[in-house]
């Protein structure tokens, strides 16, 4: 192969850099005394480890089973000579590859338990004392590669019970050395030129000037003499360093930055460390870089780094107080947006933002989620409703078709609140302030000329580390340098206040940021999704039933329980744990904790109602106090005779008994008569009301379908849409039989057993599924075709509905092909539709198309289970249970369904009890009641306007009240033009606009 000349002398200086700079940067090794001792176990604080006997250990030693911890004790002098020397503790773990933060990691502590740094694979050195003894414990975690790009196999690393005895590391270098600056300055001044060679034009004039320098800076250098010759190196370079960027450059506003996944291929535990290793890393940057800004979210890392490191917690306070470290986002968790409901969404917001303001004295105003895999049309009203103005991310950069138009934008929601977004256009928060990244950053920004302002976010991120020193090196020499965009160091709120201003007419997306990738998260790892929509139904009702009781019946309110669990719920719906993406050893903890949390809710609730006058009971009839059972409706309706949020007595329907005709199986209950076949499936429909049939002729319905499942790339997070021409649909049960009142249809392949349950009552058909699934890299869905023609589905979000389009006229239609939606979908036509709801699902496929007689239909399939073998192959192996209902109606009636789905009657034996409010309009959903925060003992009442209508409704109250006011999440006051006029004796009147979401606080409520 021939090379032209720039290439010949890019080669001679990077061989010149690898072999000769890089390792003169350090001289005069000297070796170190080193004991260890192995935990053998789960992480131990350092007072306990200190205690410990330590053995003798060797350099290339093999140490670290894997997810253990093995504590080093190194001693050693800087000898006398080097006063006045950059002095520093070189180390080497074992180190493999380019995965910082994927691998072996260490925190370094002072004998009083004092913390100095972390090391890592690119932060490998510890400061020194100038001269004499000195004694370090490095706390060394043996996490193993999980990750290997492009590969994605299955990998037993993921469980600490298949993970392996053997030891993962050697012990490469732990050694004295002096930092010669003069060679680590020419070191960053190399690398920052080097890069530009490229990314510039190839034929420039800079390009060659460059090439030219760095071709004469190992001409007069020596490379048996680099230390000594390193200046005039560096003089060479001089010129070229110092030549400005252009006057129409870009602008960065560099933020340091350290993404932490707050559990992905590594446990919570794991993520505990690494918090406290990334603070640890950024105040010893701090400390020799006044310039220096770092951006953390996640008020849940902060939390744990007060729990379990508050000396280094201290310092953190004081970092934010002096502006070094700025907390953002106001979450508790950068979690998904897509699953959590609204109230959790919200609640997100109200911890995180609490927790900053009590902490720190700090409310941020930007939303900050670079790396969630998709972002719901309802955050902007929801952020806007906890005081945020602004939204940053990156994540629609990985779009696999469809680039997103703008990079700093309004982002509209579906109440039409807006946030100013903006897309840092070096598409990753990950970044080294490298010349790759910043060109990139030049290339992709789309509001050029309309604005210069843009954001870089540099540090070591997913697995934390954060910014590095060689990253604030390439920042200042950056400053001004021609051929790059100009980099400024920056704060968050300093850029977005910039950048806002200079667009004043900045151009609006309207609706959900759908990320075209990892649809797959919808489905993966049911179990969790279970847990985490029974939590959310649990907490609603424990909070309304303890707010009751404490105004009812002068019971204390749990808040210190309550908000224990919130925080537990919120945790898990970080965006790599509700997604279903992390290694076994993350969702094995997910789903404990979620078994823990429904008991703790269970009593909560029990001794709640209990209060009110009526345990939980489990049968019909009296009980063993004579007292007659009754329900408790924890929903937004009344429900089978229940006033909503009261309780009194229910009466359920009946079911429609099934009986035989021939060879079909047939259930009749006046509003719908039903049949299925002896394949199981549903072969007619009828609406009896409208005189309609709900299927296509010839075309069956509530048919199982199966799909080979094997993604090009991300096993857990993607589905790919080619993978639906190989499906089939799953029409031989082993058995089909009538047993009470449901049909129950089975089917068995291999070692998967589905049984089914259909039953008709009060014209809603219900699908009740048990499953032991027992598969590998297939997807489970449900289809329902419907003798509907619409273009149109529409899909329940937090805190209201979006339309979407079903039809495939552009790119963005045909990347849609996977979309979430809450309780229930809806399709229809003019005056007439079809709801459907469920109990835990999230994933579902909606396409119209065509029946076989070539009439148009549009078919809704759920997403039921996938067996993605990546991060965890053993994913969603086991027993599940689902719930699906399906009947002719409008969106009222599908919201209803939802939550009747979701918060079923609770039998309780006692005496009927009033709800504390009842609202006039349906439309005007009450989500949730509770204490407020404060613990003045106000009551706090959130609600929405749920049809997308302009909708007036009063809220009458069966407590008094001196005072009821219009609130932000956070609870506190606001003026609303929703909230019209407000008297105990009349009520609370509202107006409230299309998805319109409103807090009220009704001050010193009295029973």
């Amino acid at each position: 192969m021939q090379l032209d000349a720039t290439a010949l002398a890019m080669q001679r200086v990077r061989r010149f850099t690898r072999f000769r700079i890089r390792p003169a940067v350090h001289r005069d090794t000297r070796p170190v005394r080193i004991a260890a001792w192995t935990v053998g176990g789960e992480p131990v604080p350092f007072a306990e480890a200190v205690k410990e006997r330590f053995a003798p250990f060797t350099l290339g030693q093999a140490w670290g089973r894997p997810w253990d911890t093995t504590w080093f004790e190194v001693s050693g002098e800087v000898p006398g000579e080097w006063a006045g020397e950059e002095t520093e503790l070189v180390v080497d773990l074992g180190f493999t590859g380019d995965q910082p933060g994927f691998q072996a990691e260490a925190m370094v502590y002072r004998p009083d338990g004092e913390i100095v740094k972390a090391i890592e694979p690119y932060n490998s050195w510890v400061p020194l004392p100038k001269s004499g003894p000195f004694r370090l414990l490095i706390e060394a975690a043996a996490n193993p590669i999980v990750q290997v790009p492009y590969e994605y196999e299955p990998t037993a690393m993921g469980d600490k019970a298949t993970a392996g005895e053997e030891p993962l590391y050697r012990l490469k270098q732990l050694s004295v050395a002096v930092r010669e600056e003069q060679v680590w300055e020419l070191l960053q001044d190399v690398a920052a030129l080097d890069g530009l060679v490229d990314v510039l034009p190839e034929q420039g004039s800079r390009r060659a000037e460059i090439v030219v320098a760095l071709e004469r800076m190992v001409d007069v250098m020596d490379p048996e003499d680099v230390a000594g010759t390193a200046a005039r190196g560096r003089e060479v370079l001089a010129p070229v360093l110092a030549g400005r960027a252009a006057d129409s450059s870009l602008i960065v506003s560099a933020v340091g930055h350290a993404h932490i996944d707050c559990a992905w291929l590594w446990p919570v535990r794991e993520t505990v460390r690494k918090v406290a290793r990334t603070f640890a890393n950024v105040l010893d940057l701090s400390e020799s870089h006044p310039e220096f800004v770092f951006a953390a979210s996640s008020a849940q890392q902060y939390a744990w780094l007060k729990e379990h490191q508050p000396g280094l917690f201290e310092r953190v306070r004081a970092a934010v107080a002096a502006g070094v470290i700025r907390p953002v986002g106001g979450m508790w968790v950068e979690s998904d947006t897509n699953m959590p409901s609204g109230e959790a969404l919200a609640r997100q917001f109200v911890l995180g933002k609490r927790f900053f303001a009590e902490e720190f004295g700090v409310d941020s105003e930007e939303v900050w989620l670079p790396d969630s895999f998709g972002y719901t049309a309802a955050l902007p009203q929801i952020a806007r409703a906890a005081g945020a103005r602004y939204f940053l991310t990156q994540k629609p950069s990985w779009n696999e078709t469809n680039a997103m138009p703008h990079s700093s934008f309004l982002w509209e929601g579906i109440d039409g609140s807006r946030l100013f977004t903006h897309f840092p256009p070096a598409e990753t928060y990950n970044s080294d302030l490298g010349a790759a990244d910043l060109a990139r950053t030049e290339r992709t920004f789309r509001q050029k000329g309309a604005a210069r302002h843009v954001l870089g976010l540099y540090g070591w991120g997913d697995g934390g580390g954060g910014p590095t020193r060689e990253m604030l090196a390439a920042a200042r020499r950056k400053h001004d340098l021609d051929g790059s965009p100009r980099v400024r160091m920056d704060d968050p709120d300093s850029f977005f206040r910039t950048a806002e201003a200079e667009l004043p007419t900045p151009p609006v997306w309207v609706g959900e940021m759908y990320l075209e990738l990892h649809r797959g998260t919808l489905i993966s790892h049911a179990r969790s999704k279970r847990g985490n929509r029974h939590s959310e139904a649990l907490l609603r009702e424990a909070e309304l039933w303890a707010a009751t009781a404490a105004l009812r019946g002068n019971t204390p309110y749990p808040y210190d329980e309550l908000r224990r669990i919130w925080e537990t719920v919120l945790l898990l719906q970080f965006h790599d744990i509700l997604p279903g993406t992390s290694i076994a050893w993350v969702h094995q903890d997910a789903e404990r904790d979620y078994d823990r949390v429904e008991s703790e809710l269970q009593a909560l609730v029990t001794s709640a109602l209990d209060a009110l006058g009526g345990a939980d009971g489990g049968g019909e009839g009296e009980g063993d106090d004579g007292r007659a059972p009754v329900a408790a409706n924890a929903g937004p309706y009344p429900l089978h005779g229940v006033p909503a949020a009261g309780i009194g007595p229910a009466s359920p329907p009946q079911a429609a008994a099934p009986h035989q005709v021939n060879d079909r199986f047939v259930l009749d209950d006046g509003a719908l008569h039903v049949e299925i076949d002896g394949r199981g499936t549903l072969v007619s429909v009828l609406d009896t009301v409208a005189e309609r049939e709900l299927l296509p002729q010839g075309v069956a319905g509530g048919v199982l379908q199966l799909f080979r499942d094997t993604p090009r790339e991300w096993d857990a997070w993607d589905i790919n849409d080619e993978d639906k021409r190989s499906g089939h649909d799953l029409v031989e049960p082993v058995s089909i039989s009538i047993a009470d009142d449901a049909v129950v249809v089975r089917h068995e392949r291999g070692q998967t057993a589905i049984t089914m349950w259909v039953r008709l009552s009060e014209g809603k058909l219900t699908y009740a599924f048990d499953i032991d699934w027992h598969e590998s890299q297939k997807l489970l869905k449900l289809a329902f075709p419907l003798d509907i023609r619409t273009d149109r589905s529409t899909s329940e979000i937090q805190f209201g509905h979006l339309h979407r389009p079903i039809h495939q006229n552009t790119s963005w239609d045909t990347a849609r092909f996977e979309t979430v939606a809450h309780r229930w979908v809806h399709v229809g036509e003019p005056g007439y539709g079809v709801a459907l709801a469920n109990d835990v699902v999230y994933g579902h496929d909606i396409r119209n198309a065509q029946a076989p007689a070539g009439r148009p239909m549009t078919t809704v399939r759920l997403s039921l289970l996938r067996a993605p073998r990546y991060p965890d192959p053993s994913a969603d192996q086991g027993r599940h249970t689902f719930s699906v209902s399906l009947r002719p109606g409008g969106i009222p009636e599908a919201i209803a369904d939802g939550y009747a789905l979701q918060l079923p009657l609770r039998t309780v034996r006692g005496a009927a009890a009033q709800p504390l409010l009842e609202v006039s309009d349906p439309a005007v959903v009450v989500e949730s009641v509770k204490l407020a925060e404060d613990r003045s003992g106000d009551l706090v009442v959130r609600l929405y306007e749920a049809h997308g209508n302009r909708s007036r409704a009063t809220v009458r109250t069966h407590f008094s009240w001196r005072e009821a006011v219009a609130t932000d999440l956070l609870e506190r006051s606001v003026d609303s033009e929703a909230l019209c006029e407000a008297t105990p004796e009349d009520g609370v009147a509202l107006e409230l606009r299309p998805f319109e979401l409103l807090t009220l606080r009704f001050r010193d409520p009295v029973a």
